[in-house]
């Protein structure tokens, strides 16, 4: 079958006028006004925006590791660390026996640490080594004369068991405690630290004899029925040691144990017991 073409359908179409959507100077003119009005519409965006809020730049932190001060303990200026043997306790035993001759035969305020060094055999070096001045060795030769006392009436009160054989050993020491006259010879060459002394003596010795009249207390509380005053009694005895320093009653000393009886049965209200009086 053979097609034939007709000639004038291959021709170019005219388009006519009315088909164009818009005509190319109306676009141009368009263009113009939007251009035109281009800065204000920024102008009039701008009026309405919200303000711009400024963030302050954060400050860039070092973290600094923290060196912890238990690393490195520092010891105070005036501590000294000695390492205690046996050696290092013999060696201040010696220092505080010659120091009690020497406090005992020129008084606290003259105590010459060369002296000391002297009666001790030891150097000033090794005295040195242990105390760091004369202030101290006063100290440590108190603190040792105290303890020396509360270590002497236990070990001897210790042994007995039965009330009134621990009240008679108790008699007994500090009797032998004011016969050996050290005491009261630290009083006469040294007064002010001796009362010093004997004030913390007193407190102390106030709460050993406490505790080592403990079964003898007991034994009063069930035999007078009533509660005693145990601080208040101890505390007595202990001024009255200290009184026998300074005034001492001679022979009536020696009848401690039955002053013992009456001032006990004055603060029970009851009659003293006579075994008390034979103590």
């Amino acid at each position: 079958m053979k097609i034939v073409v007709d000639p004038e359908d291959t021709a170019p179409m005219k388009t006519s006028k009315s088909s164009v959507p818009m005509k190319r100077p109306a676009a141009k003119k368009a263009a113009a006004v939007k251009t035109a009005l281009a800065p204000k519409a920024r102008k009039v965006a701008a009026k309405h925006a919200a303000p711009a809020v400024r963030v302050a730049a954060k400050p860039v932190v070092q973290v600094v590791p923290k060196v912890s001060r238990a690393a490195k303990p520092v010891a105070p200026a005036t501590e000294r660390v000695v390492r205690r043997n046996k050696r290092s306790d013999s060696t201040i035993a010696s220092i505080l026996k010659a120091t009690e001759e020497v406090v005992l035969r020129s008084g606290a305020e003259r105590v010459s640490i060369m002296e000391v060094c002297e009666h001790a055999d030891v150097s000033r070096g090794t005295f040195y080594r242990y105390f760091s001045s004369q202030d101290e060795l006063l100290d440590a030769y108190s603190l040792h004369k105290r303890q020396e006392f509360h270590r002497t009436l236990v070990a001897l009160t210790a042994p007995h068991d039965e009330p009134q054989a621990r009240l008679r050993a108790v008699i007994k020491f500090l009797e032998d405690y004011l016969d050996g006259g050290r005491a009261r010879r630290l009083l006469l060459v040294a007064p002010e630290y001796a009362l010093g002394f004997f004030e913390r003596t007193a407190h102390d010795g106030a709460l050993r004899f406490q505790e080592v009249l403990g079964i003898v207390f007991d034994d009063w509380d069930r035999r007078f029925g009533t509660q005693l005053d145990r601080e208040l009694i101890c505390e007595l005895i202990i001024r009255y040691v200290l009184s026998e320093l300074v005034a001492p009653a001679g022979a009536r000393r020696h009848d401690l144990p039955a002053r013992i009886g009456r001032l006990v049965s004055s603060f029970s209200g009851a009659a003293r017991p006579r075994s008390l009086a034979r103590a």
